[in-house]
């Protein structure tokens, strides 16, 4: 058990231990990977491109499927469960790319979100959530996903993970693309949602604004886990101002 940066003491949501992943073609794409999510805290994932930052998200979401090693959520194990399955524990991934439907309305994307049994009784109050959250979505809530800004996608597919009624919200790379201000819009709101009670595990490629608000932050170099420290401690390593931040 540690503290996080309000006090509270929290136990482990989610462990990896010891995974590796290797694709058809023989790449080692993760390499003895452990790592654990803290219950009422964000944790960071950073590193350079093709290090194994997404691998390692979609083997926890279950997409992949590690040859050796355990993943374990609220205890218990998780390796043969599907990724449907895993949705219903309340698992969510928010993939790099967005991955909306272009073609549906707003509304019936986050509707989408909801198809898991424990999230269709509480439909219309995380509906109601969502556009707290994300006020233009609600302003746009009869519009094709495809007419939106992709500031506006990417809010709407982290509404549409929380409609899943998640417990561990998994997001990889929310702000690629988006102008400064709309990604300042997107990190105040995981630090909202945080606050909520979901735990978030992010991946993401601004690493001074990651490490700001992450309770604990991991470094992944070549598929392995080479540093894991506080998101402040890493902030001021000299490894990752001249690595990340080119200071």
């Amino acid at each position: 058990m540690i503290n996080n940066k309000e006090g509270y003491m929290f136990e482990t949501c989610l462990l990896v231990e010891n995974i590796s992943v290797i694709y058809d073609n023989g790449v080692r794409a993760l390499d003895k990977v452990t790592l654990s999510v803290k219950e009422r805290s964000i944790t960071a994932i950073i590193g350079a491109n093709g290090a194994g930052k997404s691998t390692l998200l979609r083997t926890i979401a279950g997409i992949l499927t590690p040859v050796e090693g355990n993943i374990y959520f609220q205890g218990k194990i998780i390796n043969s469960v599907p990724a449907y399955e895993r949705v219903n524990l309340g698992i969510c991934l928010i993939p790099e790319g967005r991955g909306v439907f272009p073609y549906m309305t707003v509304q019936e994307n986050l509707e989408m979100g909801a198809y898991m049994k424990r999230a269709r009784s509480e439909l219309f109050a995380n509906l109601e959530r969502v556009f707290q959250l994300f006020p233009r979505l609600a302003e746009r809530r009869k519009q094709l996903a495809i007419s939106l800004s992709g500031g506006e996608q990417q809010m709407l597919a982290i509404g549409r993970g929380l409609m899943s009624n998640p417990k561990l919200l998994m997001l990889d790379e929310p702000s690629l693309g988006l102008a400064p201000k709309v990604v300042e819009h997107i990190f105040e709101v995981m630090e909202q949602i945080y606050r909520e009670g979901v735990n978030i595990l992010l991946v993401e490629q601004h690493v001074e604004l990651t490490l700001e608000i992450a309770h604990e932050a991991y470094v992944i170099e070549s598929g392995k886990i080479t540093m894991r420290d506080s998101g402040k401690n890493l902030l001021m390593s000299d490894k990752i101002k001249e690595a990340y931040l080119g200071l």
